[in-house]
């Protein structure tokens, strides 16, 4: 789709749109989108499914992750909590903030909800033939397997391990720029549509605008990315990167090619461009 200016950048032709992190967390992004339709307890599940990978460093951080609201959150936390599946402890690196951990009742609440994840399951892989969701299941499988024994749910189950996973490789790499996996896309992104608007960056990222905003505020904060008044509306803004911002691009980049690389070595080249096409295939 063109931008305002004629120049056809809103599109998925990018390179960023072909990687298996980017195909993962939209793939994890519309299992996580179904569970939270699904009710209350299935709200619970999600939590509780991804305090059962690593803690939370703050009730911000996992309300970011789930793309859930402040005020849905606090009630949510707040419900698991009393029940017992959920602590807080205040967390030593920001005082303001509490470290959120699954209980041992969290751990068996979780593994009484799997039949709804099951159903799920056979929604999210309505499109695949039954090799196919043979295959993806054991590629999946491959790729979370260094992680450590745990048992395979699902495809949804493996679907959020192998998100957790990449996105920890990620803050690993990007560690040394203060930046983490969320902020992967953002800048890319920016140095390919900038200036552009918010709506924009959104829709060229499948991501929602208030997470699209939390993230822009997160990189504005640290100086990579600036606010402009739109050209072509003044009521909204431009957003752009700043030097520094562009300065970041190539480590980010560099980072994102890497991961791909320790893909293509762990599944092999054929084997991770398969993957890469089943979760295509299990995109809307």
């Amino acid at each position: 789709m063109p931008d305002q200016a004629g120049n056809a950048v809103d599109d998925e032709s990018g390179p960023l749109h072909a990687t298996t992190g980017h195909l993962m967390r939209r793939v994890f992004t519309t299992v996580t989108a179904h569970a939270m339709q699904d009710g209350p307890q299935s709200r619970e599940f999600v939590v509780l499914d991804i305090l059962a990978d690593e803690d939370a460093p703050s009730q911000q951080d996992l309300g970011h992750r789930l793309g859930i609201n402040r005020t849905i959150m606090v009630r949510l936390l707040d419900r698991l909590q009393e029940a017992g599946h959920v602590v807080r402890t205040r967390n030593p690196a920001n005082r303001r903030t509490y470290v959120l951990s699954l209980t041992e009742a969290g751990r068996s609440a979780l593994d009484g909800m799997r039949q709804a994840v099951a159903d799920r399951d056979a929604q999210l892989t309505g499109a695949l033939t039954g090799p196919e969701r043979l295959r993806l299941m054991a590629l999946l499988t491959k790729l979370v397997a260094d992680d450590g024994p745990s048992p395979i749910h699902s495809i949804e189950h493996l679907i959020a391990q192998a998100h957790y996973r990449l996105r920890r490789l990620g803050d690993h790499r990007l560690a040394a720029y203060d930046l983490r996996t969320r902020h992967f896309a953002l800048l890319p992104a920016l140095n390919r549509l900038g200036p552009c608007p918010q709506e924009q960056l959104a829709r060229y990222l499948h991501l929602t605008e208030p997470a699209t905003a939390s993230l822009i505020e997160e990189l504005v904060q640290a100086g990579l990315v600036s606010r402009g008044q739109d050209p072509h509306d003044r009521r909204r803004y431009a957003l752009q990167l700043t030097d520094l911002g562009r300065a970041r691009v190539p480590a980010v980049l560099e980072a994102l090619e890497s991961i791909e690389r320790d893909i293509d070595d762990l599944l092999g080249p054929p084997a991770a461009r398969e993957l890469r096409a089943l979760l295509a295939k299990l995109l809307p």
